[in-house]
């Protein structure tokens, strides 16, 4: 007998999603994970290392596609920032030590770049002290205060009117769709499952647990793990009474050309305000700039536009710690929202009263670098609400992919002698290969869109933003899906980017339209 209160009248085609298509049927799972954004994902990596049955569901045609894992700084911090004592000050510390091995284990692109913090006043080093001393807190002992001397000979493009720096060395940047997609990857070679397109529609309570209705059907299961980031009060509120609110905020970015990608080699803060960490200046891992973000509610909480008001702020105060940057070499703007809530602090907690439903919500910043240890947390509190369960034999803890853009010379050659599709470039921005597209459409978690294709590979991230790819990725997904190129999504539900009208030539060698 079901529990939903009704069906999503569309069901994803069969043919987009191979692999993930499971029938959905009357077992219990031991954990369903609402939400498959960084948090979602590393906690069915952690989970999926005990003898447990768990399964993810989220919303989009993707992982980590929507909300504060797709659009964010990509930063690992350091953990200087956050207030001692809390949740946030020592899982960001524990989450970015975890990180480090994460990176290493699972091949995530990064950079262990350091950060620093600009001073321009005598009140501004004062604030730079507390920072220091809130850091030695949180338990980093490698950081220290760099003289104006000192600063500029690290970055010579900060403006000449700093008058010091704290540097934290430990800092990193990574490509956080990439960090995501490794930790569900490996969750699901480790047994769980992912369902894309599973929005959760209404939850009951059950004997033994809950039953979750999806866009997909029913799932029940024994323990709940709400990690829906924007949706998270929404999702625990389909159970219990309310007990937190979440108040995104939207954060304006740009991203610059490669040219711009040496402007600075640390990422570039000033002084944090009441509005948080402010505008950073950093090199990304695939070599540009970004620059951002802004701060304010964004009012509906969907609303991922870009404003001139906003990108003209963001272009004033970066000009304050970097003033060369070119602006000219934007190649993309983009917005995000990040799941703030009226606690102030992270919330990692079981529902008032029930042990077997478990929330991670408010995950602000610093929640990308928290990840790992929130999934541990987060794992601790699933041990308190089920029998005991051991952990896995033979779990697989890591993980490799082919990066062409990284090989040498005669790498490359025996990659290509092995197998020619690695010698064929579908994007030249990026130095992408076919061979590397169709390792990502062959992987657990298989693309359904060109942005699905390029979180994964890159392509489309260059100068030319798919110009120069896009065609060549259309035939290639069309191909693979079994489905007309008007099916083939740019990224969500619905996106379309050809009509039926629309007339094309061969797409073959990567040829513009």
């Amino acid at each position: 007998m079901t529990h939903c209160v009704k069906l999503a009248a569309k069901m994803v085609s069969a043919s987009f999603g191979r692999g993930l298509m499971e029938r959905i049927d009357d077992d219990m799972f031991d954990v369903v994970i609402i939400g498959c954004g960084i948090v979602g994902a590393a906690a069915a990596y952690e989970l999926s290392k005990y003898e447990l049955s768990v399964a993810v569901l989220e919303r989009e045609n993707d992982v980590g596609a929507s909300g504060a894992t797709k659009a964010n700084s990509a930063v690992i911090h350091a953990g200087y920032d956050p207030e001692p004592g809390t949740l946030m000050a020592r899982l960001n510390v524990e989450g970015a030590r975890h990180a480090k091995q994460l990176f290493h284990d699972l091949d995530i692109s990064h950079v262990q770049c350091g950060s620093l913090v600009l001073a321009f006043s005598a009140d501004d080093e004062a604030a730079l002290e507390e920072l220091l001393r809130q850091g030695r807190r949180n338990g980093l002992d490698d950081m220290r205060i760099l003289t104006r001397e000192e600063t500029l000979a690290a970055e010579p493009n900060v403006s000449k009117s700093v008058t010091a720096a704290l540097l934290a060395p430990s800092a990193m940047i990574v490509n956080p769709w990439e960090y995501t997609l490794a930790l569900a990857e490996t969750a699901i070679r480790n047994g769980a499952q992912v369902r894309l397109d599973s929005g959760v529609t209404a939850i009951t309570k059950i004997d033994g647990g809950y039953a979750i209705c999806t866009a997909r059907g029913e799932v029940t299961a024994r323990c709940v793990v709400n990690a829906a980031g924007l949706y998270a009060d929404t999702i625990h509120n389909m159970v219990f009474e309310p007990e937190f609110k979440i108040l995104p905020d939207r954060g304006e970015y740009f991203l610059l050309d490669k040219s711009e990608g040496e402007r600075v080699s640390h990422v570039v803060f000033q002084c944090p305000n009441e509005h948080g960490k402010g505008v950073l200046v950093a090199p990304t891992v695939h070599g540009n700039l970004i620059v951002g973000p802004s701060n304010e509610p964004p009012g509906d909480i969907e609303n991922v536009s870009t404003t001139q008001a906003k990108m003209a702020y963001i272009k004033d105060v970066a000009r304050l710690s970097v003033p060369s940057i070119d602006f000219g070499a934007n190649i993309r703007s983009f917005a995000g929202s990040r799941a703030k809530s009226d606690h102030g602090d992270f919330i990692i907690a079981h529902a008032k009263g029930a042990k077997d439903f478990i929330n991670l919500a408010g995950i602000k910043s610093p929640g990308l670098s928290a990840a790992p240890a929130i999934a541990v947390m987060a794992a601790e509190l699933v041990a308190e609400a089920l029998p005991p369960f051991p952990r896995k034999q033979g779990f697989t803890a890591t993980r490799t992919r082919v990066k062409f853009a990284h090989l040498d010379a005669s790498q490359r050659a025996e990659l290509v002698a092995r197998d020619p599709a690695y010698g064929h470039i579908i994007c030249r921005c990026e130095l992408v290969t076919e061979g590397e597209v169709r390792d990502a459409l062959n992987a657990p978690i298989p693309p359904v869109s060109l942005d699905g294709v390029k979180r994964r590979t890159g392509t489309g991230m260059g100068r030319c933003q798919g110009g120069f790819c896009g065609p060549r990725l259309f035939e290639i997904l069309a191909e693979f899906h079994g489905c007309d190129l008007t099916e083939v999504l740019a990224d969500g539900e619905g996106a379309y980017v050809l009509s039926s009208q629309t007339k094309i030539g061969s797409a073959k060698g990567g040829q513009a339209l």
